[in-house]
């Protein structure tokens, strides 16, 4: 497995309290402006997005890559991010 950045070890470290949905790894800029177009302006929100999809990494990167474009290495980072938090937080 791949290391982990620095923004997803942030990110898993403390709960997620009102972070903005960019502080989630593999979600820059462009991308974390896509989501709040769609209403995903917090962390949480597309936190109930991926909770919504059952925690399924296919569906979850299906889903990302459609709705805003994603490319697959965007979609498994912020799948396996939100994952990691949820083992530590649920």
């Amino acid at each position: 497995m791949s290391s982990t950045s620095q923004k997803h070890k942030e990110f898993v470290a403390e709960p997620m309290g009102d972070k903005g949905v960019n502080c989630i790894a593999g979600i820059g800029e462009v991308l974390g402006n896509r989501l709040v177009e769609k209403g995903f302006d917090k962390a949480y929100v597309l936190l109930g997005q991926f909770l919504l999809l059952h925690k399924d990494e296919e569906l979850y990167i299906d889903w990302i890559k459609e709705e805003i474009k994603a490319n697959k290495k965007q979609g498994r980072d912020s799948y396996t991010c939100l994952k990691e938090w949820c083992d530590s937080f649920m």
